[in-house]
């Protein structure tokens, strides 16, 4: 006869592994369906996968909101002026705070107006993290002091005239590239934008170079730019790379 190693059975019976696991496993299972029975709200289950009384927790809560449908049949004029506006998808309670006590009564409770500056740089303020072309402005260059319903209206925020100069809306790109070596680079130079991008800047996107020989006409062997300008030969010079993939355009000093 064979003899046996000390870890199998000769009996065919499982390992005592098996069984200690099982026990562990029935009393997880046991205390589950213990804590479910005496945890389970009473109403649980009645309509849904849910608690049933909570339809009526939340339909007793107090009302604060009134919505914008509220709003439009007493201010036609405006909501007319706003539907056609940048802040057609923005809804009144948003600037104006929750109105259904005002719809309720409209006398005695009367909607407030944000009219100090700090109001509106809370979406317009600048911030790298919203979308490209969504209007931002830096709120410390951008007519300091003054309220921003001066200029613009909050129901049609068009601006009256187009701003002066990009930094108006691009402070931290200028103040970047002010400190660099491009600092008297006009934007123009490597940007090329459509005059309608200052009043619609997400419908009309300005270009940007796509090719390492708009870099070359100032930097490459040969340029006809000024003297103390860096040369490469684009030839040799990382040939598969584009130039912004390891000099930041606005500030380009080498890594």
């Amino acid at each position: 006869m064979l003899g046996h190693s000390g870890g199998e059975d000769p009996g065919g019976r499982f390992p005592p592994q098996v069984g200690r696991l099982a026990v562990v496993g029935l009393v997880l299972a046991t205390a589950f369906i213990g804590a479910r029975t005496v945890l389970r709200p009473a109403t649980f289950g009645e309509r849904g996968h849910y608690r049933s009384a909570a339809l009526t927790a939340v339909t007793s809560l107090e009302t604060h909101f009134a919505g914008r449908e509220e709003c439009e049949p007493c201010h036609a004029p405006i909501v007319d002026r706003k539907s056609a506006s940048y802040h057609r998808g923005l809804a009144c309670e948003v600037c104006h705070g929750a109105q259904a006590a005002h719809v309720a009564s409209p006398i005695e409770n009367t909607p407030p107006a944000p009219r100090d500056r700090a109001y509106c740089p809370l979406c317009h303020g600048y911030n790298p993290s919203r979308p490209t072309g969504f209007p931002q402005i830096d709120a410390a260059l951008h007519n300091p002091g003054r309220p921003c319903i001066t200029c613009h209206d909050p129901h049609d925020p068009t601006p009256p005239h187009p701003p002066e100069s990009c930094s108006a809306c691009h402070g931290e790109i200028a103040r970047t590239k002010a400190v660099s070596y491009h600092a008297q680079l006009p934007c123009t130079r490597c940007h090329e934008a459509d005059r309608r991008h200052v009043t619609s800047p997400r419908g009309f996107r300005p270009t940007r170079p796509a090719a390492r020989d708009f870099c070359g006409q100032c930097h490459a062997q040969g340029a006809t730019s000024a003297p103390e300008i860096p040369r490469i030969d684009l030839g040799t010079h990382y040939p598969r790379d584009m130039c912004w993939q390891c000099h930041y355009p606005h500030h380009p000093e080498a890594n």
